[in-house]
């Protein structure tokens, strides 16, 4: 059996323990530093599997050491949004907690593939990675979760448009985690039919901006969070990918040597996903204004990546 650890228990972390233990994917460790919090929760989420007579079992933890033996770990520590708070307002804060974070995976689960789920995405994963491959770790092996989510976000809003079923539609994102994600109407399709056949310009532009501020939009209604069960949704599937070698085509943010021609940064892209990790990077097809936006996209990563050597942080 397989072992996930989940480092923060937050609802993110606690959300996707649950879904993987459910699923009888692997055995589950949840690491935090709130005291007590994290057994608390491996304690109600172990009661809830006997209810299904699943023996998957469910550790809570604020040692790191029980990490130890990890196939994946999940990173999904940091101060989640807040109304009126930008993911780029997070990086300070959250990049500090990723150091601390990232420098125990490397003393206690050295073979394991990671997964950043810590906002702001893009750059908390580009930090990850910096440090990580100064102990061996390539870079297909650290890696952050944000297209999945974002095109699931898209394709959600697009079913809700045309009233078809989600089973007909195919979206992608690609870009940065954030307010330059690039919706790739040219390789978005229902049932193998272009969307930009399906919907005027007007109705993709808004579908195109709500898909944006998909995380914003959830924020505001919360009032005092950001968005859990989509997100933890969306690293099952990038951690089922890679469980059982399926080797799907998923767009996820991956460090950059010449793809797209882009090189030291992080940037949602499609990859082949599978038991290694990243196998590789899937160049597709762009229209010149996909290649514009993608570049926009780039830009506004490569001047967070920029902070972090201001600040001292790499």
């Amino acid at each position: 059996m397989r072992k996930v650890s989940i480092i923060g228990a937050g609802n993110v972390g606690s959300t996707l323990a649950s879904l993987i233990a459910l699923n009888e994917l692997a055995h589950v460790v949840m690491v935090d530093v709130v005291q007590d919090m994290p057994k608390g929760k491996a304690l109600d989420m172990m009661q809830m599997m006997a209810v299904f007579n699943n023996s998957i079992k469910i550790v809570g933890s604020n040692d790191y050491q029980d990490i130890k033996g990890s196939d994946i770990v999940v990173i999904t520590a940091g101060i989640a949004r807040k109304p009126g708070m930008s993911r780029e307002d997070l990086l300070n804060t959250n990049s500090n907690i990723m150091k601390e974070v990232v420098e125990n995976v490397r003393k206690y689960a050295s073979n394991s593939i990671v997964i950043v789920v810590s906002n702001p995405l893009d750059v908390m994963t580009y930090l990850a990675y910096k440090i990580l491959k100064n102990y061996g770790w390539n870079r297909f092996n650290v890696m952050g979760m944000a297209g999945v989510l974002d095109s699931a976000r898209f394709k959600y809003f697009i079913s809700e448009k045309l009233g078809v079923s989600l089973d007909n539609i195919n979206a992608l994102v690609l870009g940065s985690h954030g307010d330059t994600m690039v919706p790739v109407l040219t390789h978005t399709t229902i049932s193998g039919i272009p969307i930009e056949k399906m919907l005027k310009k007007e109705e993709l532009k808004e579908l195109v901006e709500r898909t944006r501020n998909g995380g914003a939009e959830i924020v505001s209604l919360l009032k005092t969070g950001s968005a859990y069960y989509a997100p933890a949704a969306s690293t099952l599937e990038m951690i089922k990918s890679i469980i059982f070698d399926k080797k799907q085509i998923l767009p996820v943010s991956v460090y950059c040597e010449g793809e797209y021609g882009y090189d030291d940064l992080v940037i949602g892209l499609p990859v082949v996903l599978g038991s290694k990790g990243i196998e590789k990077v899937v160049e597709i097809d762009l229209s010149d204004f996909e290649k514009e936006e993608l570049n926009k996209s780039a830009q506004k990563i490569k001047q967070l990546c920029q902070e972090l050597y201001t600040l001292n942080i790499v």
